[in-house]
């Protein structure tokens, strides 16, 4: 998997790792932005690949938007220009096939760089990370789909309060509420995202993907159409070889030897 400038990519043991690597802050200017969907593009047509993990590089996730970008915008459809193109990223991490675990590194994972974390599927901390929506003490308001994504992750009264204060909060609070799913040790959270995604790697393919398309259409349309959408997934995943393979090999009593199919 070839590298941009501004994120490094690997893949090792099906996992692929993309490092956002802006120093000093691993601000997400749009060339970042350009070059992290396309890296995560890369991974996402990427046979060999089976589950993602976005991280930053040195001592921050990701300390949101170009603020010299954000000053330079003052039309209507510039403004809404800039918001598509980070709510485009976002929607490629939510909608993926593939599990995409955020690494949540370093300081701070604020503005837009906890708007794409927000996006993963699932996140991970370190103990000192803080994360949090500064952007109303900017004169800004959120605009790569935290407003929607929060309160759901949350719930309305937190979401609300985390946006219109503007105040970062400690991993361990983020956990408590639902907003991260696990707290590590500073300086392992890459390792443990890695081992998560190798587990998740083990698995079938098409039944992470059906999970994911699952959870995610009950999310948008509502209970009814995702357990249409779940019922109709569940009949499909029948006819798979893994299917049978994963029920036979616990009748067996043997580890399962998943095809991806």
């Amino acid at each position: 998997m070839s590298d941009s400038p501004l994120v490094r990519a690997e893949v090792r043991d099906r996992v692929a790792t993309l490092t956002i690597d802006h120093p000093p802050a691993n601000t997400l200017s749009l060339a970042t932005l350009d070059a992290l969907h396309e890296a995560l593009e890369t991974a996402l047509a990427d046979t060999a690949v089976k589950a993602i993990v976005l991280t930053g590089a040195g001592k921050l996730f990701a300390a949101g938007a170009d603020i010299n970008e954000l000053n330079a915008l003052d039309r209507r459809e510039d403004g809404e220009a800039f918001s598509r193109k980070g709510q485009a990223l976002c929607r490629l991490i939510e909608d993926a096939p593939k599990p995409v675990i955020a690494a949540l590194n370093g300081r701070y994972a604020v503005g837009g760089g906890a708007e794409v974390a927000m996006a993963c599927h699932l996140r991970l901390a370190e103990q000192s990370t803080q994360i949090g929506s500064p952007e109303v003490h900017l004169g800004l308001m959120v605009g790569w789909g935290a407003s929607q994504r929060l309160p759901r992750l949350v719930g309305v009264g937190r979401a609300i309060e985390m946006l219109l204060t503007g105040q970062p909060m400690a991993a361990t609070e983020a956990k408590r509420i639902g907003l991260i799913n696990r707290v590590v040790p500073d300086g392992e959270v890459v390792s443990e995202a890695q081992s998560l995604a190798r587990q998740l790697t083990a698995l079938s393919g098409p039944v992470l993907a059906a999970t994911l398309e699952a959870v995610r259409v009950g999310v948008r349309e509502g209970f009814e159409a995702g357990s249409a959408r779940e019922r109709a997934l569940f009949g499909a995943l029948c006819e798979n070889a893994d299917w049978h393979e994963g029920t036979q090999a616990f009748l067996d009593k043997r580890p399962p030897q998943f095809q991806d199919r």
